[in-house]
């Protein structure tokens, strides 16, 4: 019986230490190394983006590598996390949103594969429709709120936006904002893996409320960050036929 490919899950701040990680492996790729672990019951493989002390800010993460160490183990489908801010009432703080589109205001990021040759990859849908589909179905199963067709806002950092910025990406449609979902979600396209983006809403968007931390976000994602692995979890059983 052929082995299934391993999924992939990306773990973003306050998910990370909710996972187990087991088996650490090292992946050399051209593009640099990437750490990779094992998933509880070898059902899945992580790599926390930030390392697993948190310590590569959103500008600095080797996204590249991180993609390219993916696709060596043989994974073809990524799950990802971030927190961000909300920029839509209907999407409140602590609440799990998931992406369907982003717009793009990175500014110093590598962000394709293709450096040596002409490739221009489509990003008409550049998130995994099937792969959404799933994290909703299994949403329903466990009883886990999830707001979808949101539209995700990547800023460069490691600032948080201002009060102007906020007001221009919700002009322009953006629905949650955060620093690390592009070129992550660019790269995964480019290697043809398909990719979803789970979000959790730490904080209403400057402008929103009188002011923004990041302990405020670490606090919400102490509350939010078991439910998201449980809805994770949930999702990789029912692609593996065992919800």
């Amino acid at each position: 019986m052929t082995r299934p490919s391993p999924i992939g899950v990306i773990t973003g701040t306050g998910v990370t230490e909710h996972f187990h990680l087991s088996k650490p492996k090292l992946v050399r790729t051209r593009f640099g190394k990437a750490t990779v672990f094992t998933g509880e019951g070898e059902r899945y493989l992580i790599i926390p983006r930030h390392g697993a002390a948190h310590k590569s800010p959103p500008h600095g993460i080797n996204y590249r590598a991180n993609i390219a160490a993916f696709e060596q183990l043989g994974v073809k489908e990524i799950i990802a996390t971030s927190a961000v801010g909300s920029m839509n009432q209907g999407l409140k703080v602590g609440s799990i949103g998931l992406i369907e589109q982003f717009i793009d205001f990175t500014k110093r990021r590598q962000t394709t594969f293709f450096e040596e040759k002409v490739v221009h990859t489509d990003m008409t849908n550049p998130y995994s429709r099937r792969l959404n589909q799933e994290i909703l179905a299994a949403s329903k199963r466990v009883g886990v709120d999830v707001v979808s067709h949101l539209v995700y806002v990547c800023a460069e950092g490691p600032r948080f936006e201002t009060a102007a910025e906020i007001k221009m990406y919700k002009i322009l449609g953006g629905d949650v904002v955060g620093m690390t979902g592009v070129p992550e979600v660019v790269l995964a396209n480019e290697k043809n893996l398909e990719y979803s983006s789970v979000v959790i809403a730490t904080n209403w968007a400057a402008g929103m409320q009188p002011k923004v931390s990041h302990e405020e976000v670490l606090r919400v994602m102490r509350r939010s960050g078991k439910t998201v692995k449980r809805l994770i979890e949930a999702t990789i059983a029912g692609m593996r036929g065992e919800g």
